[in-house]
């Protein structure tokens, strides 16, 4: 928290985001401004909201803060920046960005609020350095919807790649060192992305379709199409990471692209070695890199997968009942910082205190167990508990009052 402490002009809002933050960090099964402000033992959640919506502090200057914290202290010369979106089941249409749409977190098109970010992983660990809110055309095209959710008129429709390459940008920018960038579909599919990958002479190694067009010196052809032409020598047994039950290996294959524009292109083929799914990865680098290295960065992608399973799980990453612009931005943020800290803690400890042979090493779960249990230990009385229950009932009475006032009204 010193590190950020210089970000808030004011003394309580820089109390109240410790207090936030220690709340994103226990282990309470729902996390908003009413549990959190009940844990750190405030009498309502008023200070909570005030933070978030309209004490003065820069969110985007902390987010910088926590980059500066992942990097310095995960810093690997086999960095990768992993782009990926994710989504937020919501109700009603009023929180700012939510619409029908399709969200991998249900696998289908759902009412949702969805995500960009921007994760910077290495063998040492993995967390969230940036964020970006998606807000689609039909918020866009509403100027009134807009200014009731607290959006800036500067902001307009921006798709997920240029959100990615925008995150991108300000993270090579600011000194990150990362010679690669891995992504879905999404991110793959685009040509405007990966031009300006390549004219920062980044690498990438971005997941593509299975009818995405590849160019070849025969000419152009589908990339399912491509890989029946593959000789049998062409695939290698290779490991894509460690994952939970052991090495992930996969068979792989390698094509040229034929590209007349400075660099290698080449696309990377993913061979399921039990039942033969395929994946493929269209690929840049600025010089020759051997397959081993295009597979690890391929393998790394599923990291941010695992950022947001533990940022939500573990920080409440999804669990704000937040509806304007500027409350969304401020809740991420600290809740990528809550996770940042458990992050690095962990990988501190297996570089300094490796477990015995018969312990798995600490996982950032237990890190936070531990945390909360030896380190914060907050303990309120049954005054403090009674005086939560008392003030719930009243604020849901008024609701309940102002709800049934409301009906009798259209009626």
């Amino acid at each position: 928290m010193g590190r950020i402490a210089g970000r808030f002009v004011r003394v309580e809002p820089r109390r109240r985001a410790r207090a936030l933050v220690l709340g994103l960090l226990s282990d309470l099964p729902r996390k908003n401004c009413w549990t959190l402000a009940e844990h750190v033992g405030d009498a309502n959640p008023y200070g909570l909201q005030h933070l978030l919506s309209r004490a003065k502090w820069d969110a985007d200057a902390v987010r910088d803060d926590i980059r500066g914290f992942v990097v310095e202290h995960l810093h690997h010369e086999d960095a990768v920046l992993v782009v990926d979106e994710t989504g937020d089941l919501k109700k009603g249409t009023g929180t700012v960005g939510v619409q029908r749409q399709y969200t991998g977190t249900a696998g289908r098109i759902e009412n949702s609020q969805v995500a960009v970010y921007l994760a910077y992983s290495t063998p040492l660990g993995h967390a969230a350095i940036d964020r970006e809110l998606y807000i689609p055309r039909s918020w866009t095209e509403d100027t009134a919807r807009c200014q009731a959710a607290g959006i800036p008129d500067t902001v307009g429709f921006t798709t997920k790649p240029v959100l990615a390459a925008r995150m991108i940008d300000r993270a090579l920018d600011a000194g990150v060192l990362a010679s690669w960038v891995a992504g879905d579909e999404v991110y793959g599919a685009n040509p405007h992305l990966r031009t300006a990958l390549e004219k920062r002479q980044v690498g990438y190694v971005l997941a593509v379709a299975r009818d995405h067009q590849i160019t070849t010196r025969a000419g152009k052809l589908r990339a399912d199409t491509l890989v029946r032409k593959l000789p049998k020598q062409a695939w290698q047994k290779l490991s894509a990471g460690a994952g939970a039950k052991g090495h992930r290996f996969y068979d792989w294959a390698l094509a040229d692209i034929a590209d007349d524009r400075p660099g290698h292109h080449q696309l990377l083929v993913r061979r399921n070695r039990r039942t033969d799914e395929l994946a493929f990865y269209r690929c840049y680098s600025a010089t020759q890199v051997p397959l081993s290295t295009l597979v690890r960065v391929a393998g790394r992608r599923w990291t941010v997968e695992e950022t947001f399973q533990s940022g939500k799980g573990l920080a409440g990453l999804d669990e704000h009942q937040v509806r304007r612009w500027t409350s969304w931005h401020r809740w991420v943020t600290l809740a990528m910082l809550a996770h940042a800290f458990l992050t690095v803690v962990r990988a501190d400890e297996h570089a300094r205190r490796p477990g015995p042979d018969k312990l798995i090493p600490l996982t950032c779960n237990e890190i936070q167990h531990l945390f909360n249990m030896l380190v914060v230990r907050l303990v309120h009385g049954a005054t403090h508990r009674l005086d939560w229950s008392h003030w719930r009932r009243r604020h849901q009475a008024r609701a309940q009052a102002s709800h049934y006032q409301r009906q009798a009204a259209q009626t």
